[in-house]
């Protein structure tokens, strides 16, 4: 997809890969943090205060890592202090764009027309990946924020004091197991399948698919004895891996090569994943024409002739009927259809 050098946007690979064939994640670089009093957070510089209307949020809707902010900001009822741009769902030679089309929202900050270019607003000599969420700040006219993982910890605690909806879902007590079980599902799933589908080399791909299925079956038993992946109430862990396993089947499982089982073969994480689908405020953040469409669009070295298939056809509002794993839950999720 590109990237930046110098602050110009330059093309290139799709997927970077090492020299074993391997896909290489490229780590954010832009990490400051929103918090209450605008106090230096765990990287980057202060000055960034949670205030209502100060941060602008851009997003994909196909984008799993974007999808977990939209999330967080919905369960947090941030909608009100934060407001959102979308994207179009191809990502072409200049990356991310806001051409016109159906659920893009375009920048009402600057008219962009390409994400790359809210870098390059931020830091003129930017050299990188451009990806999104990308979090604004409108007063510094500057990017606060690339890195879902710590904007959904932003979005979960440093607006609080202003309004935000109570809830906790990174609470100290449960913080120990809840880092555990991200970091092995990031590792093995949420970048594993895209190590799978980008790998260039069979023992690349084998590397990368086998720890893939062996957490999946590993999170299929854990998931038979509790209703989420830490107790009976949602924590960003299942935000986390929800993102991925809400696309397996309609684009992992085989336009990434994912394809030794499907989710809807693991009776407990499809029940699991529809319960969160059908948790308040999710489904929402989900559109599977966007989805869809992007992979098989703009994966052109994977998909040449972007042929997006039509199924796979799954009931996302079936009733989970998970409670029965629950004590004690303060809420249900909804079974009809948003």
């Amino acid at each position: 997809m590109g990237g930046m050098v110098d602050g110009r946007w330059q093309e290139g690979e799709v997927a970077a890969t090492n020299a074993s064939g391997q896909f290489v994640r490229k780590e954010a670089q832009f990490r400051n943090w929103i918090t209450p009093d605008g106090a230096a957070g765990p990287t980057g510089r202060g000055g960034f205060a949670a205030e209502s209307g100060r941060y602008h949020l851009y997003v994909s809707l196909a984008c799993p890592w974007a999808s977990r902010t939209l999330i967080l900001r919905a369960w947090k009822g941030l909608e009100k202090h934060i407001d959102v741009s979308v994207t179009h769902w191809r990502m072409g030679k200049q990356g991310w764009t806001f051409e016109p089309g159906e659920g893009v929202v375009p920048d009402p900050l600057h008219g962009v027309h390409y994400v790359h270019e809210l870098y390059s607003r931020s830091d003129p000599h930017y050299t990188g990946k451009v990806s999104v969420p990308v979090l604004w700040d409108k007063r510094t006219h500057s990017l606060v924020n690339n890195e879902s993982a710590e904007v959904i910890r932003m979005f979960n605690s440093a607006f609080d004091r202003i309004g935000a909806t109570p809830g906790d879902y990174y609470p100290e007590r449960l913080r120990g197991e809840i880092d555990a079980i991200n970091q092995r599902v990031y590792e093995t799933v949420n970048d594993g399948v895209y190590r799978s589908g980008f790998a260039k080399t069979q023992e690349a791909y084998e590397a990368a698919v086998v720890p893939l299925f062996e957490t999946l079956d590993w999170l299929e038993q854990k998931l038979a004895r509790s209703r989420f992946l830490v107790g009976n109430e949602p924590t960003e862990a299942d935000v986390r891996l929800f993102t991925t396993l809400v696309r397996f089947d309609s684009v992992y499982h085989g336009h990434f090569k994912c394809n030794l089982r499907r989710l809807v073969d693991y009776p407990n994480l499809w029940a699991y994943t529809r319960d969160l689908y059908q948790w308040p405020g999710v489904a929402a953040t989900v559109d599977f024409g966007h989805i869809k469409r992007h992979y098989y669009v703009s994966h052109t070295s994977l998909n040449p002739r972007q042929i997006v298939p039509l199924g796979p056809v799954l009931d996302w509002n079936e009733p989970p009927r998970r409670e029965k794993l629950a004590t004690g839950s303060a809420r249900a999720p909804l079974n009809t259809r948003q």
